[in-house]
């Protein structure tokens, strides 16, 4: 039997056809102006920006008690949007205390003058030179935003993130900074095994060199690679109810609803072990709720 060019052809023109159904279909064109913050998200194995259409409203205003934090941060950001050199940044410490909130309001702050926050998950951050290079040319300024970030023994993404901070022969887009929060400030698990390679070298002239082990030098690299660190402590009780208060202003509540909360909110926190941000403003949620006087959705 004799197969006909043609043949071949239109038997080929099938393959494909099949073969093109099998492939995920291609990633749908970005609108930019659709939203100011945007998450990165796999789908098939392919990456791709979906926009977040309704982002935390919080302001710089909003954030009490971390004014010293907050004048680092908000200055690093408004040299990046303004086009001059700044840093990446890793803020580290206790639960709560508005490391996460400060990078939001950072971008409500400066929204208006082309600042973008694309989230990452840690486990997504292997894509890390895709998303460079989706939005290298763009003309907005782009923070990539990783939240609660740690790493365990041998993921890959720890090595993904150490090349995109320093370690790749392709420079930084000047477009692009990483902040990212976590409560270990060198984001990977210590143990005692880690210093037993640790050597005491005599100097010769009195003094006594030490050098940490291979284990340790890697696990504080990454966190070096972060031009700022940033620490967060946990707060006193003056300062949680000092958040208290500005929360529940916030949400319409008078000096006198207020004042009268306070042992309430020194219970709610006592209940939960903490006295933080997050829990002042947990309590002023609730408080405001149930308070006719109050306005819950300012």
């Amino acid at each position: 039997m004799t197969i006909t060019l043609q043949q071949l052809i239109d038997r080929a023109d099938a393959l494909f056809g099949r073969v093109e159904t099998l492939l995920p279909p291609p990633p749908a064109e970005i609108d930019w102006s659709a939203a100011t913050a945007f998450r990165w998200r796999k789908r098939n194995g392919q990456g791709r920006l979906e926009p977040v259409k309704h982002i935390a409203v919080v302001t710089l205003a909003n954030l009490q008690n971390i004014d010293r934090q907050r004048a680092v941060i908000e200055r690093n950001t408004r040299q990046f949007v303004a086009g001059r050199t700044a840093n990446n940044v890793l803020l580290t410490g206790a639960r709560g205390t508005g490391k996460s909130s400060l990078i939001k309001a950072c971008l409500n702050a400066f929204a208006d003058q082309g600042l973008r926050l694309i989230e990452v998950d840690k486990s997504d951050l292997v894509d890390l030179p895709d998303l460079v290079a989706l939005i290298g040319a763009r003309p907005e300024r782009f923070i990539i935003f990783c939240d609660d970030l740690s790493f365990e023994e041998g993921e890959s993404s720890y090595k993904a993130l150490k090349v995109a901070l320093d370690g790749s022969i392709a420079a930084q887009s000047d477009n692009v900074l990483i902040y990212a929060t976590s409560n270990r400030r060198h984001l990977m698990p210590e143990q005692m095994k880690d210093n037993l390679a640790t050597r005491h070298v005599d100097g010769g002239n009195g003094n006594v060199e030490i050098h940490p082990g291979d284990v340790v030098e890697e696990k504080i690299s990454l966190s070096e690679r972060f031009g700022l660190w940033v620490s967060f402590y946990p707060f006193r009780q003056d300062e949680y109810l000092a958040v208290v208060d500005e929360w529940m202003r916030h949400y319409g509540c008078g000096p006198t609803e207020i004042d009268e909360a306070k042992g309430d909110a020194l219970r709610w926190a006592l209940e939960r072990g903490s006295r933080s941000g997050r829990v002042a403003h947990q309590f002023a949620r609730d408080w405001a709720g149930r308070s006719p006087q109050s306005s819950s959705d300012a």
